[in-house]
């Protein structure tokens, strides 16, 4: 077994503790389900949030989704001038026996500018064509 990351990123409606919550969930749901991952296997998940998001911290979702005996964290991001703001991102490691190219990354609304070329699941669904 290997140990491998999922890397993950969206955007948060407000700075709110139910929309960090809410997106958090969503991008940790998503991650989980896209690669088959067992709460059992997860190594450590790293949660990190653009410096103007500080209503509640993103593990909370985690532990409210069942991720109580995982090592979680959370952080701030560099704040960088012109950076995307409200920006969540999500880096779960786990031991797995998938390959670095069978790992599906996560970017989502806002956050597909992040990876747009990124193959995996990359959605604009905040983005009106």
């Amino acid at each position: 077994m290997h140990c491998r990351g999922i890397r993950g990123a969206t955007t948060v409606g407000a700075n709110t503790r139910d929309d960090i919550l809410a997106a958090t969930e969503e991008l940790l749901r998503q991650m989980v389900d896209a690669n088959d991952v067992k709460v059992e296997d997860i190594a450590f998940i790293l949660f990190t949030t653009t410096q103007d998001l500080n209503a509640e911290f993103p593990a909370v979702a985690a532990r409210e989704m069942g991720f109580t005996r995982s090592a979680l964290m959370c952080g701030h991001e560099m704040n960088v001038p012109g950076s995307l703001s409200l920006c969540l991102r999500i880096l779960v490691l786990w031991n797995t026996e998938r390959g670095l190219d069978d790992v599906v990354h996560v970017y989502t609304k806002g956050a597909w500018t992040l990876r747009p070329t990124v193959g995996d699941i990359n959605t604009r669904d905040d983005v009106e064509d």
